[in-house]
């Protein structure tokens, strides 16, 4: 048995991948903060990302039977509507996407001191 095998460390490895589109995300909104036109996008939150990977989904039992519209489980959210926007239509707001930066920085922080604080007690419980 794996590392790879426990369940918490599964559920660190999505965050981590979360974690990091986010902040590809977050660059990307940024670097076109002058762009016109350009609307920030974002992730759904983890929760609902975690819900949705987990949640059970009809099998196919027949192959003429449609096969199911759901994308992939990070795809941007497209609920997040720009509270307002530049006289050139540009939705980004740098102090907003600055502080998603931070929290996502923490949520990573986290993550991985979680990680490494249960690999320090597996290492003591082997030793």
């Amino acid at each position: 048995m794996g590392f790879a095998d426990i369940g918490l460390f599964q559920l660190a490895d999505r965050k981590l991948a979360w974690v990091d589109e986010r902040q590809v995300l977050l660059a990307q909104n940024i670097a076109n903060a002058d762009t016109p036109g350009f609307v920030a996008k974002d992730l759904q939150p983890f929760a609902k990302t975690l819900a949705a990977q987990t949640a059970a989904s009809p099998v196919r039992t027949n192959p003429l039977h449609l096969a199911g519209t759901q994308g992939a489980p990070l795809q941007p959210d497209v609920q997040a509507l720009p509270s307002e926007r530049a006289p050139d239509g540009n939705a980004v707001a740098i102090e907003k996407e600055l502080t998603k930066v931070a929290q996502t920085d923490d949520a990573h922080a986290l993550v991985t001191n979680l990680y490494k604080t249960y690999l320090t007690m597996f290492h003591t419980a082997i030793t």
